[in-house]
């Protein structure tokens, strides 16, 4: 059986959301096999060099992680994107955050998730502070062509991420694994999850850390 833990992260170090604290909850789940909302090229052989030959960490949060994980354990780590962000999503998010309003909202956020880590990342506290969020970039774009296509490059995004762990999980055998997953991310896949387990023929178990 693949039994697969969804774990909502941030990409950089914020207070109690480190890599440190992050390693912690990997080791408790032990996992086989590493998902990560992560390019190829996001951890590269150079990278890889820099870690084993001269301890390096890398910049990102959860790669930190994964690197500390691996001094006592072994497992394969597989980035599941296919392209990054598109530039509609940062031409989005240049014109929403450009509101006090809306920057006073990511300042309490990034507050809380520093003071209650990934407890509060992985919370339903965490989804309704987002959703909060999504309602007033909704409000400042007023339906917009480049809220639009926006919308649907994430939608893409998100989806071939769910649909590579898919496509990885009918070839290779496994007990235990995770995905790590931007929190902003997290209700839409969720409610991906039980989309694809509705239309996929290999019966995957998700757990949903945090809940």
């Amino acid at each position: 059986m693949h039994h697969i833990t969804l774990i909502s992260t941030v990409h950089e170090e914020n207070g109690k959301c480190n890599s440190d604290e992050l390693c912690e909850i990997i080791e408790k789940i032990s996992p086989e096999v590493i998902f990560l909302e992560a390019l190829e090229n996001t951890y590269s052989d150079y990278d890889k060099m820099r870690f084993s030959s001269f301890g390096v960490f890398h910049k990102k949060l959860e790669i930190s992680a994964i690197q500390k994980y691996s001094f006592n354990t072994s497992f394969k780590y597989i980035p599941v994107l296919d392209n990054g962000l598109s530039d509609s999503f940062e031409k989005k998010y240049n014109i929403v955050c450009e509101k006090r309003e809306l920057q006073n909202l990511i300042d309490n956020f990034e507050s809380l998730a520093a003071k209650h880590g990934f407890k509060f990342l992985n919370s339903i506290d965490s989804i309704k502070l987002h959703e909060e969020m999504r309602m007033l970039e909704r409000r400042i774009l007023n339906e917009s062509e480049i809220e639009k296509v926006a919308n649907e490059d994430i939608d893409a995004y998100e989806n071939s991420m769910i649909r590579n762990i898919y496509s990885y999980c009918k070839t290779n055998k496994f007990n235990t694994a995770i995905f790590m997953c931007g929190v902003a991310h997290r209700k839409s896949i969720i409610e991906k999850i039980e989309e694809f387990k509705a239309q996929e023929e290999i019966d995957l178990s998700w757990t949903i850390f945090g809940e």
